[in-house]
Protein backbone atom coordinates (compact mmCIF):
# COMPACT_ATOMS: atom_id res chain seq x y z
CA UNK A 1 0.00 0.00 0.00
CA UNK A 2 1.26 3.52 -1.00
CA UNK A 3 1.00 5.78 2.01
CA UNK A 4 0.79 9.85 2.13
CA UNK A 5 0.36 11.22 5.66
CA UNK A 6 0.62 15.21 6.10
CA UNK A 7 0.77 17.27 8.87
CA UNK A 8 -0.61 20.40 8.78
CA UNK A 9 0.15 23.10 11.62
CA UNK A 10 2.32 21.35 13.19
CA UNK A 11 5.02 18.41 13.44
CA UNK A 12 3.94 14.69 14.11
CA UNK A 13 5.71 12.63 16.73
CA UNK A 14 6.89 9.20 15.30
CA UNK A 15 4.56 7.28 17.55
CA UNK A 16 1.40 9.89 15.81
CA UNK A 17 2.68 8.57 12.85
CA UNK A 18 3.12 4.12 13.28
CA UNK A 19 -0.23 4.75 15.36
CA UNK A 20 -1.93 5.81 12.38
CA UNK A 21 0.09 3.58 9.93
CA UNK A 22 -1.31 0.49 12.18
CA UNK A 23 -4.48 1.73 12.36
CA UNK A 24 -4.84 2.53 8.32
CA UNK A 25 -2.92 -0.77 7.48
CA UNK A 26 -5.46 -2.93 9.58
CA UNK A 27 -8.55 -1.87 6.87
CA UNK A 28 -6.55 -4.63 4.74
CA UNK A 29 -8.79 -7.32 6.66
CA UNK A 30 -11.86 -5.67 5.90
CA UNK A 31 -10.69 -5.00 1.79
CA UNK A 32 -7.67 -5.99 0.21
CA UNK A 33 -7.89 -4.17 -3.02
CA UNK A 34 -7.11 -0.96 -0.95
CA UNK A 35 -3.79 0.70 -3.38
CA UNK A 36 -2.82 3.50 -1.02
CA UNK A 37 -4.11 6.07 1.70
CA UNK A 38 -3.40 9.72 2.10
CA UNK A 39 -4.02 10.95 5.63
CA UNK A 40 -3.90 14.21 6.50
CA UNK A 41 -3.59 15.33 10.15
CA UNK A 42 -4.46 18.85 10.89
CA UNK A 43 -4.30 21.15 13.97
CA UNK A 44 -7.05 24.21 13.65
CA UNK A 45 -6.87 26.54 15.85
CA UNK A 46 -10.62 27.19 17.76
CA UNK A 47 -11.70 28.11 21.26
CA UNK A 48 -12.77 25.09 21.31
CA UNK A 49 -11.14 21.70 23.10
CA UNK A 50 -11.61 19.47 19.63
CA UNK A 51 -9.25 21.23 17.10
CA UNK A 52 -7.29 18.19 15.65
CA UNK A 53 -8.92 17.02 12.64
CA UNK A 54 -8.40 13.66 11.01
CA UNK A 55 -8.85 13.32 7.22
CA UNK A 56 -8.12 9.99 5.51
CA UNK A 57 -8.84 9.05 2.30
CA UNK A 58 -8.76 5.70 0.30
CA UNK A 59 -7.46 5.00 -2.82
CA UNK A 60 -9.65 1.51 -4.29
CA UNK A 61 -9.39 0.91 -8.04
CA UNK A 62 -12.82 2.31 -9.15
CA UNK A 63 -13.91 4.41 -5.89
CA UNK A 64 -12.02 6.67 -3.18
CA UNK A 65 -13.88 6.39 -0.21
CA UNK A 66 -13.03 9.43 2.20
CA UNK A 67 -13.83 9.56 6.25
CA UNK A 68 -13.24 12.50 8.31
CA UNK A 69 -13.12 13.54 11.96
CA UNK A 70 -12.57 16.09 14.86
CA UNK A 71 -11.34 15.13 18.32
CA UNK A 72 -8.95 16.42 21.08
CA UNK A 73 -6.85 14.17 20.73
CA UNK A 74 -5.15 12.93 17.51
CA UNK A 75 -5.38 8.99 18.02
CA UNK A 76 -9.26 9.88 18.58
CA UNK A 77 -9.82 11.56 15.66
CA UNK A 78 -7.47 9.01 13.66
CA UNK A 79 -9.93 6.08 15.65
CA UNK A 80 -13.23 7.65 14.18
CA UNK A 81 -12.18 8.20 11.23
CA UNK A 82 -11.11 4.54 10.64
CA UNK A 83 -14.10 2.87 12.12
CA UNK A 84 -16.33 5.34 9.69
CA UNK A 85 -14.03 3.65 6.58
CA UNK A 86 -14.92 0.38 8.22
CA UNK A 87 -18.58 0.93 7.90
CA UNK A 88 -18.26 2.28 3.99
CA UNK A 89 -16.33 -0.85 3.34
CA UNK A 90 -18.38 -3.25 4.34
CA UNK A 91 -21.26 -0.97 2.56
CA UNK A 92 -19.11 -1.11 -0.63
CA UNK A 93 -18.00 -5.64 -0.59
CA UNK A 94 -21.58 -6.10 0.19
CA UNK A 95 -22.50 -3.56 -3.26
CA UNK A 96 -20.02 -5.86 -5.13
CA UNK A 97 -20.89 -9.43 -3.96
CA UNK A 98 -24.65 -8.44 -5.11
CA UNK A 99 -23.90 -7.54 -8.86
Amino acid sequence: MKWDIQTVGFDATEALHTYTKDKVGQLNKFYDQIVGAEVYLKLEYNDKGDNKVADIKLNIPGNDIMASSRSDKFEASVSESIEKLKRQLRKLKTKMEVR
